[in-house]
């Protein structure tokens, strides 16, 4: 899948104070270029220091042909979908919870190559999570 970068982040969950910040800025940015975008919009996660507790990319991106920057997802990945509750205001961050709980228990074993959500127009939103083969 290739991917249309939109913009762009360098941020870590738990050493970077201002991450919230970063990220909404980001996201708002975006959507300012992307205007009224119906198609389905990614939230690209890449280039991980380390785990998910280490520093990594994020990216707002389209597969519709925006700029000269862009991401490819090889096919040969393998996801594991986690379906958000668009309902909750706090669904995203719930269901990316479940997923550090999850890898914390021994339940999922992470790539750590490109994880994405996806937002699709209808109001659905999905986390797909590159797993180890």
């Amino acid at each position: 899948m290739k991917l249309y970068v939109v913009d762009r982040i360098r941020t870590n969950n738990f050493h970077d104070g201002q991450f919230i910040g970063k990220i909404t800025t980001m996201w708002e940015e975006a959507y300012r270029h992307l205007g009224q975008h119906q198609d389905d919009i990614f939230g690209v996660y890449y280039d991980y220091e380390s785990d998910y507790k280490g520093d990594y990319s994020l990216s707002v991106a389209i597969e519709d042909r925006f700029g000269e920057t862009c991401i490819e997802i090889p096919k040969s990945e393998n996801y594991k979908i986690f379906k958000v509750d668009a309902s909750d205001e706090q669904g995203v961050v719930k269901t990316w919870g479940k997923i550090w709980e999850q890898e914390e228990a021994g339940l999922l074993a992470r790539a750590y190559s490109y994880d994405f959500e996806k937002y699709l127009p209808n109001g659905d939103i999905e986390i797909h999570i590159a797993v180890q083969s």
